[in-house]
């Protein structure tokens, strides 16, 4: 290993078996029947990449690419199935919220519990709660059980911990996304502290705009394989057109779909389909098919914030409906509904449709979201003389992922223009 390389990891595969039952798994542990009852999965595929002291790098890619696998086989939470991984320096992590933590030990306790964990000694630990304090910042509720804190806090207090041993690598796993604008800034100034002293930083995140402005380099992975790396224009260019289906991945994975159901799962997955979505209604009119567009009328399920994308629905009436109103809406992942509407709403379509009608349904717009991941509700409903009636509903039927390189304050980007100017006295 290169004194200069911070971290080497080589040809790491990552391989967990998966049943249909639980019992299946006890079944070949003990050696019954001879047919294999299990499947493969790759989460990584023989990855090979090396990054050196001084660097700020980002790991990118969609759900499930691989990004928190490596970091955990990085760090030793996890061993790899096959392939090496080489440490040089001393690491800190802040991985899943949670890690490394005893919940119903407090603030302070857990403070001692990391560090000694860490390898530090207790006088050691001593001169450094001060600074851990300070800059966690939650009061007196360092002296109460972790179990009663808000995701806020909790974060607060374990990325304090994780920059306050004097690390020569930092490791992040997304764990700044649940802090408040105010906390993330703090822990991006940080970062710039960190790179000023020639510390090693990784980390993953979706927030693409801090990827662009603190990451020298980028490796971005696909379904568990290294698809690139590069520069930070360079790799989110590519991982914007792995989004939208545009990019010509290296599919490793593919000769493991051997079985019919995999493989359909993972085409729904890839569509981003809800297998588990909430549905009800008469089904006198029914949402048959539905999926979005982006501007280049490419289908997918990541829109890039800022341009325009097409929602299309197809219906198929059963029986004769009064003026039947086609609605959609957004909510976040928890729940909270951001936006929608409706086609009454737009005044676009107040006829009468015939029973056994199919009707092709768009709703265009300009994506204006922050950056993330949102579910999306469809409906079909009317009113029968002064009655509501609900046709078919498909709650949270499908994962959009917006892609944005700048995310302003709350749920919708105002896209405001700036100008600065001198004024006269």
């Amino acid at each position: 290993m290169e004194q200069n390389v911070a971290i080497e990891v080589r040809d790491v595969k990552k391989i967990y078996k998966l049943y249909d039952k639980p019992q299946d798994r006890m079944k070949e542990a003990f050696g019954f029947g001879k047919k294999k009852i299990h499947k493969l999965h790759y989460a990584l595929n023989g990855v090979s990449l090396n990054i050196y002291r001084g660097e700020t790098v980002g790991i990118i890619g969609t759900n499930g690419s691989g990004k928190s696998t490596i970091l955990k086989i990085i760090t030793g939470v996890l061993n790899p199935t096959q392939g090496q991984v080489q440490v040089n320096g001393r690491i800190s992590a802040l991985l899943e919220l949670g890690a490394g933590f005893n919940m119903e030990y407090n603030g302070i306790e857990n403070v001692y519990l990391n560090g000694t964990m860490m390898g530090f000694s207790e006088k050691e630990i001593d001169e450094k709660l001060p600074g851990i304090l300070e800059f966690a910042d939650i009061g007196d509720y360092v002296y109460q059980p972790v179990k009663t804190y808000s995701s806020g806090m909790f974060v607060r207090l374990a990325f304090a911990v994780a920059i306050n041993i004097d690390p020569e690598i930092l490791i992040v796993d997304e764990a700044l996304s649940v802090g408040d604008v105010f906390f993330q800034a703090k822990c991006y100034h940080k970062f710039e502290e960190f790179k000023e002293m020639g510390k090693t930083i990784v980390f993953v995140s979706h927030d693409l705009s801090s990827i662009s402005k603190y990451c020298d380099r980028v490796f971005l992975l696909n379904r568990g394989s290294l698809l690139g790396e590069g520069s930070p224009k360079e790799m989110i260019d590519a991982y914007k057109r792995v989004l939208v289906g545009q990019y010509e991945a290296v599919e490793k994975n593919q000769e493991l779909l051997e079985d019919d159901d995999v493989r359909r799962a993972a085409q729904a997955a890839s569509r981003g389909e809800n297998p588990h979505l909430l549905e009800y209604g008469t089904k006198q009119a029914e949402i048959v098919e539905y999926y979005i567009t982006d501007d280049q009328g490419v289908r997918t399920t990541a829109v890039i914030k800022g341009t325009t994308f097409t929602l299309h629905m197809k219906v198929k009436f059963r029986d004769a409906i009064p003026a039947p109103i086609f609605a959609f809406s957004f909510k976040n992942v928890t729940g909270t509904e951001i936006t929608g509407t409706n086609s009454m709403i737009e005044k676009s379509f107040l006829d009468s449709v015939e029973a056994g009608a199919v009707k092709e349904v768009s709703f265009t717009q300009k994506m204006s979201l922050q950056g993330g991941e949102y579910l999306l509700s469809l409906g079909v409903t009317g009113y029968n003389k002064d009655v509501f009636e609900v046709y078919h509903r498909l709650y949270d039927a499908l994962n959009v992922t917006v892609v944005s390189d700048k995310n302003t304050v709350g749920f919708y980007d105002m896209d405001s223009k700036v100008a600065v100017t001198d004024s006269e006295e």
